[in-house]
């Protein structure tokens, strides 16, 4: 028996409108949170969706949430609004964005305008100052670490079966410490930490996506969440595209005031960054495959290194470990998961 559904159905129940609702499931994601929809019926608006958060308060923490949802709408950004919270048991009820999600909805034809809007979002959540009552964690030297560690720790030890020397680790070292002295050099804002297809969606009549995921939002790096979007792990654009939905991302982020970069510092920043993300997410794609027996992630996998291929290919400092990833990583990654997309053939 589900015990927690049968206690977010005996919640909503008390809630005016609900008290016939029952809730059914329409996704659970890379944490331990739920969702389910929920009709409330009142003789104004009948069958009016919403959507049920389910937050295990032992594993997860609503009230960031709630603070950021409440304190980001207030400022313009489309994220759901929040009916009612439980905060003690982990359940919220909120407003429903539908299931369109960008990453089913775009085409080579819409996706400048899908991009453009949700970049032109993103100055507006960078912008953000935090809420009074969440005070965001710093993006610091040791979440950066924390993160990093996560790509030898579950990819290439616990999943991939491979033995590290000790020339091996050093060289890792070194390259997660010039990826770290660059995210920190870079001008903070408030960052979204998973602005990706996955987590904006499509609604009719909206010429911004609607925003959801945020609760692990922090202060950091003014590229990271155009990495997320950008060099997203779930799909891949030509490098011609993304550069040029870097630089609108660059010019309207300059004039917000919140860097003051040219276009190749920015860009420089963006790969760097972008290795170290990818780093991370591929030792969480593992992780998820390995702890949480969600091994739909894997597949993700490949198409997530050959980000890191690719940028470390145009770096000479990284000239050693792009080697290094090309020899010992990528056949490894292609003998146990699949094949790495080939490097794209583009002009300097």
């Amino acid at each position: 028996m589900d015990t927690r559904l049968q206690l977010l159905t005996d919640w909503v129940r008390q809630i005016p409108g609900f008290d016939s609702a029952c809730a059914e499931p329409v996704s659970g994601d890379a944490s331990f949170r739920r969702y389910f929809r929920v009709w409330r019926e009142t003789p104004e608006q009948p069958h009016t969706p919403f959507i049920i958060m389910d937050a295990p308060p032992e594993h997860e923490n609503c009230m960031p949430f709630v603070a950021i949802a409440k304190h980001w709408r207030q400022h313009g950004i489309h994220v759901p609004s929040i009916i009612s919270e439980d905060l003690k048991r982990g359940f919220l009820l909120i407003e429903d964005f539908g299931d369109q999600l960008m990453l089913g909805a775009l085409t080579p034809e819409n996706a400048d305008t899908y991009y453009r809007q949700a970049l032109d979002e993103l100055v507006r959540i960078a912008s953000q100052s935090a809420p009074a009552d969440h005070p965001l964690p710093q993006y610091d030297a040791p979440m950066l670490d924390r993160e990093m560690a996560l790509f030898p720790d579950w990819l290439l030890e616990k999943h991939l079966g491979l033995a590290l020397s000790n020339q091996e680790r050093a060289l890792l070292e070194t390259a997660f410490g010039l990826l770290k002295e660059s995210a920190l050099t870079e001008p903070e804002v408030t960052v979204h930490r998973d602005y990706h297809s996955r987590n904006l969606l499509i609604m009719e009549g909206q010429s911004v996506p609607g925003v959801i995921d945020f609760q692990d939002a922090v202060k950091g790096p003014v590229t990271y969440d155009a990495v997320s979007l950008l060099k997203d792990c779930y799909v891949r654009w030509p490098e011609e595209k993304v550069r040029e939905w870097l630089e609108y991302y660059r010019a309207i982020s300059l004039d917000a005031g919140l860097h003051r970069a040219d276009a190749d510092t920015f860009r420089q920043w963006f790969e760097l960054m972008g290795m170290q993300r990818h780093l991370k997410a591929a030792g969480i794609f593992a992780r998820l495959a390995i702890r949480d027996s969600k091994t739909g992630y894997l597949a993700d996998i490949p198409r997530t290194i050959s980000y890191i291929r690719d940028a470390s290919a145009r770096q000479p400092a990284f000239r050693h470990f792009h080697e290094w990833l090309c020899g010992t990583v990528i056949p490894a990654i292609e003998d146990k998961i699949g094949p790495v997309p080939a490097p794209e053939k583009t002009t300097p």
